[in-house]
């Protein structure tokens, strides 16, 4: 009798020790896996919102700046070093954004390169028109024969020759690149004689005012992060409400390239440049040109017809 308790107890403690293994080793083991996992995902997620509300805080503070700015003009070293430090911020925010970049495109076609954008800053001297592959391919020519300080001095006497007494004002700076043909739109509006008149004597303009939508077509290609640029035509498109000169205009192509072949300083070669891309999602695009200036693009919030297409959306 004695025996059959003693077997009796002994099965029960091994049931019992087995019923707390079992408790203490599986259920605790894939319960602290569990835990770890979703601790781990909700780390994630918290770095990630993280980020995007940095990226898009400092958006909104080059935008600001931009504005404030007007997209770089106000500060002109020919003039004074006003606005300096204001200038000084707005680089420190965008080389804040490019610090916080992701995934480049790779590609031409992604859809965050494609399409049609405005230029809300840049931080190069003498004249906001210099984001045109036009000017970017002068800078290039003269780089390239170890004159970069000439393509200043040019640029520096372009804009007091252009923009001096009101004779020019510089209105919207945008491009468009078509992807699926591989060319990249340059535009910049100008207004001629907008501001003319004659100090003291009279408040009364002396000449009409009147311009256009100046356009430069480059090809282009995405090698790594380079854009570059073949400078082919520049043509001029109508701004609705500012009085041109005429159809004959709008329809002319001058062939930059073809004339630049010819010029013997160039000797035989073509208008070609290159920018770095630096950061690019669906609303920003921020290059950076050869002498280290930033240009920053952003979706407009009142778009144009395509290059091609007139202000009334018809064929031009």
């Amino acid at each position: 009798m004695d025996f059959l308790l003693l077997f009796l107890l002994s099965g029960l403690v091994a049931q019992s020790d087995g019923f707390l293994l079992f408790r203490q080793n599986i259920p605790k083991k894939r319960a602290g896996t569990s835990l770890k996992m979703q601790w781990g995902a909700g780390t994630a997620t918290n770095k990630a919102r993280g980020q995007e509300t940095a990226i898009q805080t400092l958006k909104n503070e080059i935008l600001q700046l931009g504005a404030a700015l007007d997209r770089g003009q106000a500060y002109n070293p020919t003039s004074g070093q006003y606005y300096k430090e204001r200038m000084d911020i707005a680089r420190e925010k965008v080389a804040g954004l490019v610090a916080l970049s992701k995934d480049l495109p790779t590609d031409l076609g992604d859809e965050r390169l494609a399409g049609e954008w405005e230029l809300v800053w840049t931080s190069v001297p003498h004249g906001i028109f210099r984001s045109s592959p036009f000017f970017l391919a002068i800078q290039d020519a003269y780089e390239r024969v170890g004159a970069a300080d000439k393509a200043e001095l040019f640029f520096k006497l372009h804009e007091l020759q252009t923009c001096s007494w009101g004779v020019s004002k510089v209105g919207r700076v945008a491009q468009y690149i078509d992807s699926a043909n591989r060319l990249l739109y340059s535009e910049f509006d100008t207004s001629l004689f907008s501001l003319t008149v004659i100090p003291i004597l009279g408040w009364f303009k002396l000449l009409p005012t009147f311009g256009g939508c100046v356009v430069t077509v480059s090809k282009v290609e995405l090698n790594g992060n380079s854009l570059d640029l073949e400078v082919d035509y520049t043509t001029f498109r109508e701004v609705e409400g500012l009085p041109g000169l005429g159809r004959w205009v709008w329809d002319r192509k001058i062939p930059v390239k073809e004339v630049w072949k010819r010029l013997p300083w160039n000797k035989g070669t073509i208008p070609k440049a290159s920018v770095k891309l630096l950061f690019c999602d669906e609303s920003f695009r921020v290059v950076e040109d050869s002498g280290g200036e930033v240009f920053v693009y952003t979706r407009p919030v009142a778009p144009r017809p395509p290059p091609g297409v007139g202000t009334a959306g018809q064929a031009s």
